[in-house]
């Protein structure tokens, strides 16, 4: 017996777009520029924990 049910989210297909998404833009920089993309980046987007 099997039982389907229809998913609102699909968490291995967002990160397979999200994935291919970051790889087209890095394809165009350059090392230098992909260095300053992930510092930017990890400076605003910075998870801090709460406890």
């Amino acid at each position: 017996m099997e039982t389907k049910t229809k998913k609102g989210f699909d968490a291995v297909k967002f990160a397979r777009e999200q994935k291919d998404k970051l790889s087209a833009e890095l394809a165009k920089m350059t090392k230098e520029e992909i260095v300053a993309y992930f510092k930017k980046v990890r400076l605003e987007s910075r998870i801090k924990p709460c406890g």
